[in-house]
């Protein structure tokens, strides 16, 4: 009886961990600091409210083994935008670091865009705007 117990509890436990699995995907090049861009892929969806693309995106140096990671991990440092794929801008939702934890606002819709602009807004934009009628809708 012990053993079953035993067993299902490392079960459970596995199949926790395989549901928080993250993967992440690069977006952008090495710069010359050894840094690299990636997106949540798992964490990307459909807003239904606004219709834009929510998408997680972090900071990593692949050379240091550091990151990308999501909110909580000790070299977790990112944020979550919302992109307006046809309009080509952006808004703000949230950020967080190894010492500031993922806060999203509820109101954070009437944020004001931002047009993308930048080159890494625009490598964000073309990995993640490609097939979104695939995403998950909330």
């Amino acid at each position: 009886m012990r053993r079953l117990i035993a067993f299902a509890t490392l079960s459970a436990m596995a199949l926790a961990s395989a549901a928080q699995a993250e993967t992440w995907k690069p977006y952008s090049v090495l710069d010359a600091n050894g840094v690299q861009w990636a997106y949540e892929s798992d964490y990307s969806y459909r807003d239904v409210s606004s219709g834009r693309v929510v998408v997680m995106h972090a900071i990593s140096k692949p050379a240091a083994k550091l990151g990308p990671s999501g909110p909580g991990k000790p070299d977790g440092a990112g944020s979550v935008v919302a992109l307006n794929c046809n309009d080509r801008n952006m808004i703000s939702v949230g950020s967080y670091t190894p010492s500031k934890p993922l806060e999203i606002a509820s109101n954070w819709r009437t944020n004001n865009a931002k047009k993308v602009e930048s080159v890494l807004d625009k490598a964000l934009f073309a990995a993640v705007c490609v097939d979104t009628a695939s995403l998950p809708t909330r």
